[in-house]
């Protein structure tokens, strides 16, 4: 069977002609792990030559970054073109989904639970003078695994061994990294687990996953990882603004309100 137009990011009779040659399923996460580390070996040796004054205006420079990311992402799938004017879309979803989300990672405080991972990766690693660590870790795990690119890139590896999404993130994924490791250090370098962890279990269980991630689930996703990228872009600018962590459910409750509504 084939297509005029592409019906499904996952459809194999759309995607078999950019197939990147049948490879092994987890290439993409390979690939997408091994730029981010280098990213950040990158910002921790040219973090060392510069002074903390610098390393602060870059921590800043480095949300007002991921802000205007996230608010980029936000916009290009919460406005739309209704005739000659400019509405708002996706209102009801955004309020179910903060509301309960919020309400769940509350509850069960994830943000806690990431916080304690990082102070464990503190130890292992013999970083205990590196006061950054934690919030390194937190903060720049939070910027590149949340996202539907993560998503349909996972899936479509899994499914068609297409590596060419996850590729691409993790040139993004690189540029975003150096960044933020010049400024707070070797935290944000592993980063690389919640990844490789998130994108592998995706990529494994790819066929199971991809019926439910129909094109207004991805939409939704989009929408609402984008708002999230934005809370860490204003944590990193005022820190603790926003417990952001504890906000993740909300992208479940985005994806379950799609698939409803």
């Amino acid at each position: 069977m084939s297509h005029d137009a592409p019906c499904s990011p996952f459809c194999y009779d759309c995607q078999v002609g950019i197939n990147m040659g049948g490879l092994m399923p987890g290439l993409g996460t390979i690939i997408n792990v091994a730029l981010l580390i280098a990213g950040g070996l990158l910002g921790l040796i040219g973090g060392r030559f510069i002074t903390p004054r610098i390393q602060d205006t870059l921590m800043k420079a480095s949300g007002l970054c991921v802000l205007f990311i996230g608010l980029g992402g936000t916009m290009q799938k919460m406005l739309v073109i209704d005739g000659k004017t400019l509405a708002t879309t996706g209102a009801a979803m955004l309020i179910v989904s903060f509301a309960l989300g919020s309400l769940i990672g509350e509850a069960i405080n994830l943000e806690a639970g990431i916080e304690n991972l990082g102070e464990w990766l503190k130890r292992k690693t013999g970083s205990e003078g590196d006061n950054e660590f934690t919030n390194a870790f937190v903060s720049t795990s939070l910027t590149v695994y949340i996202g539907a690119m993560a998503i349909v890139g996972s899936i479509q590896d899994g499914l068609l061994g297409d590596w060419s999404t996850l590729a691409l993130k993790g040139a993004l994924d690189c540029i975003i990294v150096c960044t933020m490791t010049a400024s707070l250090g070797r935290g944000c370098i592993f980063s690389a687990l919640p990844v490789a962890v998130f994108q592998g279990t995706i990529t494994l269980f790819a066929g199971a996953l991809s019926p439910i991630m129909t094109a207004a689930a991805l939409d939704s996703l989009s929408l609402v990882g984008s708002i999230l990228i934005f809370c860490v872009g204003v944590n990193l600018i005022r820190p603790q603004t926003f417990r952001t962590a504890n906000m993740l459910p909300s992208v479940v409750i985005a994806v379950i309100y799609a698939l409803l509504f």
